[in-house]
């Protein structure tokens, strides 16, 4: 049976972890890495996580199973924190997950379940495992333009025109904030005019909230959410808590189902859990108990928000170094649009040869879209990442 498999590629991303890593000069520079890093490349335990995991150490008695909707006290807080007051009571039911893929699969198959012809229009570009997790369960997937690699923009109109062709019924993938792997976020603005489209043609928003906190607030980062939650009657949002609470490896993340009326909404809850139980049958405990807790008590939340302030502020600052020591290392090009950009990632724009090049002749990692992770410049490597880019070009 084994015999007749064929090997898959390693996934980009791990596959450049692993060249960096091999890579034996001095001055190598890892652009390519998908979680955040501080100014000397670590990926820290946050404090208020730290004095919430000895907290959770004291008290907890058992470690029993939880029931397969999870932590419920971290599915309240989580709400609270997606929703805000939004989230008017019996429309929304939450359920914890691991990570936001976990929750991103669990909000695929539910969604077959109720329309097993359904199709989910999804930006073009977009994360690159949006595709694996939502196509390989069974929905259609149709593009719709989002980026202009010209103009380094978002091809709004364009966009607006391909949603007018939706059918009544079909989902939209929306990146809540921080998209991945632009940077390129809409407006309020146009998200009012979004929203617009989105109840006119009754289509179904399906909202990708994985780095909430990272662009300017968690209140001004779900506008989105709490704006369409007014403007339809059905919804799916999924979050995740590895970004905001650095709780990668500790697999956190919440699904929620916005439905017209309470009743619908405990309908599609039960399918949602009957489909976890056939799937990992009941999620892990000990970071949901984390962030349940760090949300729950007043000063652990206080100084969560400091820290997740201070992780923003650093992605602000590092495009704020890189753009002028481009601007004066590559005169001749424009690469302000990294200024516009918000969260871990935006498109350097430059071309897959170029990419290649910064590799093989200067130890500069990155995917061949050009995309980065600005968590990988630092005060200390940005001259010699700015010099490098413009040898290329």
């Amino acid at each position: 049976m084994l015999e007749r498999l064929e090997p898959k590629p390693a996934d980009a991303i791990l596959k450049l972890i692993d060249e960096h890593k091999n890579d034996p000069r001095a001055e190598k520079v890892d652009l390519g890495v998908g979680v955040y890093r501080n100014a000397e490349g670590d990926t820290p335990i946050l404090n208020s996580v730290k004095k919430a995991e000895h907290w959770l150490v004291g008290v907890q008695s058992s470690k029993a199973y939880l029931g397969s909707r999870g932590d419920v006290a971290f599915c309240d807080a989580i709400q609270s924190l997606v929703f805000g007051a939004a989230a008017t009571a019996g429309r929304v039911v939450t359920l914890q997950s691991p990570g936001g893929s976990g929750a991103l699969r669990v909000g695929a198959e539910v969604a077959l379940k109720a329309n097993p012809n359904a199709c989910m229009w999804v930006s073009e570009p977009t994360w690159n495992n949006h595709a694996p997790l939502l196509g390989e369960a069974g929905i259609k997937l149709q593009a719709y333009p989002y980026y202009d690699l010209d103009s380094n923009s978002i091809r709004f109109d364009a966009m607006l025109e391909s949603l007018q062709q939706a059918a009544a019924g079909d989902m939209v993938l929306l990146h809540g904030c921080c998209h991945n792997p632009t940077g390129m976020d809409l407006s309020p603005t146009e998200w009012n005019q979004v929203a617009d489209v989105v109840a006119a043609r009754q289509l179904i928003p399906f909202i990708d909230l994985a780095y909430q906190g990272f662009a300017e607030n968690l209140d001004d980062d779900a506008y989105g959410v709490r704006l369409l939650i007014k403007r339809v009657p059905e919804m799916i949002v999924t979050q995740s808590c590895s970004k905001n609470f650095g709780l990668y490896r500790d697999r956190v993340g919440a699904l929620s189902f916005v439905a017209a009326d309470e009743a619908t909404a405990n309908t599609t809850m039960s399918q949602a859990l009957s489909t976890v139980r056939t799937m990992y049958s009941l999620p892990p405990d000990h970071g949901a108990a984390i962030v349940a807790h760090i949300l729950g008590d007043q000063a652990l939340r206080n100084e969560w928000l400091q820290e997740l302030a201070e992780m923003r502020d650093r992605l602000k600052e590092m495009r704020q170094l890189l753009v002028p020591a481009l601007a004066e290392a590559a005169p001749s090009h424009d690469f302000s649009h990294i200024l516009r950009s918000t969260g871990m990632f935006c498109y350097l724009g430059v071309t897959a040869a170029q990419v290649e090049r910064l590799k093989s002749e200067r130890g500069i990692y990155l995917v061949g879209s050009s995309r980065i992770n600005v968590c990988g410049i630092t005060p200390a490597n940005v001259d010699y990442l700015a010099e490098s880019i413009a040898s290329v070009l």
